[in-house]
């Protein structure tokens, strides 16, 4: 199979686990009204889906090495599917929230067998430039899925974001049904995956990788936790026009991951990422500053939260292609550690963030500055060593 293809299957798939994050987003009133649940609890969704994305990662990983690609690409599909086709079906905010879970499950295989699929066919800068691509993916996920989601819902009602969702995954699984992957080195099964684990988390300099990415990817998720019931609530903002909010964020996060594939190669991947958590920093800071002094205007906060979300591209795929080169162990297993610690840490992070959960703006402000800050403070021990 061709890196171009591999790389489309892998666009394809990243799409579909990270549209479960905003697709659902502008119907959060919608649902908490059907099941007669409270707001702060259909925002917990959020961080139900993101942990169901996060426990199995590493199981996905060592399946992927012993097992192939195909397999485990094939079953997180069909398990994200059933997930999806069921929740609509839910009379009950615990069953909602239940089912939210099993659908992350699913995301969560197809995640890292998108980002394993990238990392079988690229190395060094062009693997950051490869994974920029799937950062394209991500952020047409997590700004158009938030609109798509706005006009399913005033369409046809918040359950056809998810039956929608449903489709999605079986058409993919018609598709991969007519692909060859191309054979690869089944994993030694007498080496324990959880050894190897412990042997990549021992290295600093992958860690550090790692967490400047993961922290940077807790502002995007803090916002999308918050930023409904604000939007909605404090500024009155109807679903559609909180569906609209997603293009500026798609032209942000698409411009972000230009950058990386045009310069990263000529720039060098350490100061891209400076810049970009930069950015991340002073977005965010902004916000903080706007919540506590000019909080009736809306645009200040989703104007510089834009700009974070600009540097966060930047930043994020760079991340993940140095942690992999940080790697001790070779294959899916630097890909699949990656992909958890970012989904635990975004998972830690939502929940935190429903904990904040108001119509005021300098919680949240206050929570995307001290990770940004937390992500400076792994880039700069990087650069120091």
């Amino acid at each position: 199979m061709k890196s171009t293809t591999t790389l489309a299957i892998a666009c394809c798939t990243a799409f579909l686990s990270q549209v479960g994050i905003s697709i659902y987003l502008p119907a959060v009133p919608a649902i908490s009204q059907a099941l007669q649940a409270l707001e702060a609890q259909a925002s917990l969704a959020l961080a139900v889906y993101l942990i169901g994305m996060a426990l199995p990662m590493l199981l996905w990983g060592s399946l992927g090495e012993r097992l192939g690609r195909k397999p485990v690409l094939l079953a997180a599909l069909a398990l994200y599917a059933v997930a999806s086709a069921a929740i609509p079906l839910a009379h009950n905010i615990e069953t909602f929230l239940s089912l939210r879970f099993a659908q992350g499950l699913g995301a969560g295989g197809v995640s890292v067998m998108a980002r394993v699929l990238v990392r079988d066919s690229f190395s060094g800068a062009l693997l950051a430039k490869g994974l920029s691509w799937l950062g394209m993916t991500f952020v047409i996920a997590l700004g158009i899925g938030q609109f798509i989601g706005s006009v399913l819902q005033v369409a046809f009602g918040w359950e056809a974001i998810f039956y929608g969702l449903a489709l999605a995954a079986i058409g993919l699984i018609g598709v991969l049904q007519g692909v060859a992957f191309p054979a690869r080195m089944k994993a030694d099964g007498q080496v324990s995956a959880w050894r190897i684990y412990r042997m990549i988390l021992q290295h600093p300099a992958f860690l550090r990788a790692a967490l400047a990415g993961g922290l940077g990817y807790g502002v995007i998720i803090a916002f999308n936790t918050c930023a409904p019931l604000i939007l909605q609530g404090r500024f009155e903002w109807t679903a559609a026009q909180y569906g609209l909010l997603g293009w500026p964020i798609s032209a942000a996060y698409l411009a972000g991951a230009l950058m990386v594939n045009r310069w990263v190669a000529r720039s060098g991947r350490l100061p891209m990422m400076t810049w970009g958590v930069t950015l991340v920093m002073g977005g965010s800071s902004v916000m903080l500053l706007a919540g506590w002094f000019a909080s009736d205007w809306a645009w200040l906060l989703w104007l510089p939260y834009c700009v974070a979300v600009f540097g966060q591209s930047m930043s994020y795929p760079i991340s993940l292609s140095l942690a992999n080169d940080h790697s001790p162990i070779s294959g899916s297993y630097a890909m699949a550690l990656s992909g958890f610690l970012h989904q635990l840490l975004a998972a830690l992070i939502g929940g935190v963030a429903s904990l904040l959960v108001s119509q005021q703006v300098w919680p949240l402000a206050a929570l995307c500055v001290a990770l940004a800050g937390g992500a400076l403070w792994c880039v700069a021990r990087s650069r120091a060593d």
